[in-house]
């Protein structure tokens, strides 16, 4: 896949301009969004990311346009897991929602240049070395195992942020809000107010989610440009869905079990890619192994399969739920 310098840089004034119209647009002035809102915006992202996905297609031919979908869907599924953290967050630092957007939409900036820097770095190493495939494939394996021994857990790794912790330790830090400043002034001391710890907590949190995404998309795609457009995408429109299906994802109970399915599955498919492009002496004496490769179609398949089912399967279990509870509700006021 050829791209040019000039596209690159087209590509990246575009998504800046993209991030700076919403920041005037939707954040500047700090309200807590409609549902109708944040359901439109969302769409427009989601069909933005759908066209570029088209163009890619159109310009590039299938196959690149393949997993510039397969690795977007997957990026997108992994953003929404994390939204579960953001809603601890929030309620960790008893954001106001007025100003959730604005600390979602920094945050969510801050979360692009990082992972820029990771795919830069990816890629390179790529380059570099072929064996690389195999320690992103078994760290996808493992986290795919981490996440779900630790599912439900999300709370304690807020509680125990690094990086919060330091803040507070080396940064004289104001209990209360002073609207949306990140600094203010109190008996004239400058002391940083809860809404730039939440911004830190998300910020970190947001590296640690680009250690599991992004070996996970180049188990997709090794093409940088493919890998950062689709994080790109995937990451815009995060805070719109953050607010739009807030309520509904305490019933995607089955959600994180989904994506260690499809973490798995691309950390084996990295494994299988890593042995046929084998370069290690110690391992059929350095020559390639015939081993069986996954296309993207297989892969796009599997990863929509997954999360359909997961989805599906999750809103059965809360709604069974509800109706049990409803039932002993119904008990007791009769026992009454």
């Amino acid at each position: 896949m050829h791209v040019t310098l000039t596209t690159w840089l087209i590509t990246i004034a575009v998504i800046i301009g993209l991030f700076v119209f919403d920041f005037f647009a939707h954040v500047r002035k700090p309200h807590a969004p409609t549902l109708r809102e944040s359901g439109f915006w969302s769409a427009v992202f989601i069909a933005i990311a759908i066209l570029f996905g088209v163009v890619v297609f159109l310009v590039w031919g299938p196959t690149y346009g393949g997993e510039y979908f397969a690795g977007y869907v997957t990026e997108k599924a992994l953003s929404v897991d994390n939204l579960f953290v953001f809603v601890i967050l929030m309620a960790t630092f008893a954001v106001p929602r007025e100003f959730q957007q604005k600390v979602l939409t920094i945050g969510i900036v801050l979360a692009l240049v990082m992972r820029g820097i990771f795919i830069a770095v990816g890629a390179a190493a790529i380059n570099a070395y072929s064996w690389v495939f195999y320690l992103f494939g078994f760290f996808l394996i493992y986290t795919a195992v981490k996440l779900i021994r630790d599912h439900g857990n999300e709370t304690e790794s807020v509680s125990e942020n690094k990086m919060v912790v330091l803040a507070r330790k080396f940064l004289p830090v104001h209990d209360e809000y002073d609207g949306d400043k990140l600094v203010t002034r109190i008996n004239g001391k400058k002391m940083v107010t809860p809404m730039l710890l939440a911004l830190v907590a998300i910020g970190f949190t947001d590296i640690l989610f680009a250690l599991d995404s992004i070996p996970a998309i180049y188990g997709l795609t090794e093409e940088p440009y493919l890998v950062f457009t689709a994080n790109a995408f995937a990451l815009m429109g995060l805070r719109q869905l953050f607010f739009l299906i807030g309520g509904l994802l305490e019933r995607l109970v089955f959600l994180s079990y989904g994506l260690s399915v499809i973490l798995a599955f691309i950390g084996v498919k990295l494994v299988l890619h890593a042995l046929h492009e084998n370069t290690l002496s110690w391992i059929n004496g350095g020559e390639h192994v015939a081993v069986p490769e996954i296309s993207t179609g297989l892969s796009l398949m599997v990863i929509v399969g997954v999360l359909v089912i997961t989805t599906v399967a999750s809103l059965i279990k809360t709604r069974n739920d509800d109706k049990d509870q409803d039932g002993k509700t119904g008990e007791k006021n009769l026992s009454r």
